[in-house]
């Protein structure tokens, strides 16, 4: 068997409005009977656990690389959702020969990055 991430966890003061967020804006999808008391995602077979407590926020002001990233089927449709409700991507959409992403920060300030990979 090959090692592979099963849980990555973001810390947040207010579970709830990242959560809300996580659902609303990202589309994740939540796991409703997960047997810890915690708000937890599933992100294809890798748990996304939301934790109590202050997000640790990179000393760079401008950090290029997010505390987790999230592969989605239709970027564009996630871009214009985020823009509607106001999420500053202060990067904009950036493109490489792999794909395309954009990164923002989660309402607990945590850097997140949404990206799409070219078939």
């Amino acid at each position: 068997m090959n090692p592979r991430i099963a849980v990555v966890s973001l810390w947040a003061e207010d579970e709830p409005a990242v959560a809300h967020f996580s659902l609303d804006m990202i589309g994740l999808n939540l796991l409703p009977h997960h047997p810890v008391d915690r708000i937890h995602f599933d992100l294809d077979g890798i748990v996304l656990a939301i934790i109590p407590g202050r997000s640790v926020l990179p000393p760079d002001p401008e950090p290029r690389f997010p505390v987790v990233a999230i592969a989605v089927p239709e970027l564009d449709n996630a871009v214009e959702t985020l823009r509607l409700h106001g999420v500053d991507l202060p990067r904009g959409m950036e493109t490489n020969s792999t794909g395309s992403w954009v990164i923002f920060r989660d309402p607990a300030g945590n850097l997140v990055e949404l990206v799409e990979f070219n078939q």
